[in-house]
């Protein structure tokens, strides 16, 4: 499924505080994001994440071979170094604070404040982005549960919606990364139906054979949505 547009991907200056340009900063975050939730990383699955070709994503990881910001295997597994990780990481704080500002102050909804937040990413200096921290009360994750670099809070056991049998109830954690990218629209529709941090989801029905678990969001007896196995394997449940 396509991922949200955020632009061009074409060789562009460093803004903010990163140490690399906007095009090497992009391949970062997917990179940081795929590997968050257990992903193996090659240069295919980069290609179809940042929508270009594969000979043009080769081609730029060479290039973040040289600058020491990724390691690439035999098997042509892809990981960061000790320097890309902290320039990733710094990139997915930008991000994730601009998202909190965006939602909680300026009422934007998950998906419009996640596009915006793409562009802020690159724009605000790490400097501006601590302060924007303190100022939105220093949340410690982003608006759809995924933790924010650097800040610390206690991390919770946790276990995907699809694998919550019929009649048991846990509670929203987060929502995968990697699930907001590939269906940006999936964000809206989350919360279009109630699904927030915190709220309790009870799965109603499960079914194998249709490949789909159908949830009663919150406590109201007609809050139900059916999902697929695969949207909910990217929902995560304090377990």
């Amino acid at each position: 499924m396509a991922g949200r547009k955020i632009a061009s991907t074409e060789p562009g200056a460093a803004e903010g505080d990163s140490h690399v340009s906007v095009t090497i900063g992009r391949y970062l975050e997917a990179i940081f994001y795929i590997e968050a939730e257990g992903e193996i990383v090659r240069a295919s699955r980069l290609a179809d994440w940042l929508g270009v070709s594969q000979p043009t994503a080769s081609a730029t990881l060479q290039r973040m071979m040289r600058e020491d910001l990724i390691e690439v295997s035999h098997a042509k597994a892809v990981t960061l170094t000790k320097s890309g990780r902290r320039e990733a990481a710094s990139i997915v704080r930008r991000h994730r604070i601009a998202e909190r500002w965006l939602t909680d102050y300026v009422g934007l909804d998950w998906a419009q404040a996640d596009e915006e937040a793409s562009r802020l990413e690159h724009a605000l200096s790490d400097g501006v982005a601590d302060r924007l921290l303190e100022l939105i009360g220093r949340p410690t994750t982003c608006p759809h549960g995924n933790p924010i670099p650097g800040v610390d809070a206690p991390r919770f056991p946790e276990r995907a919606l699809s694998t919550l049998p019929a009649g048991e109830t846990a509670h929203v954690q987060r929502i995968s990364e990697v699930a907001e990218h590939e269906a940006p629209e999936l964000l809206r529709f989350l919360g279009e139906h109630g699904f927030r941090m915190g709220i309790p989801v009870t799965t109603v029905e499960s079914s194998r054979a249709a490949g789909t678990v159908t949830v009663r969001v919150g406590d109201e007896p007609g809050s139900t949505v059916t999902l697929s196995f695969e949207v909910a394997a990217k929902i995560w449940l304090r377990a």
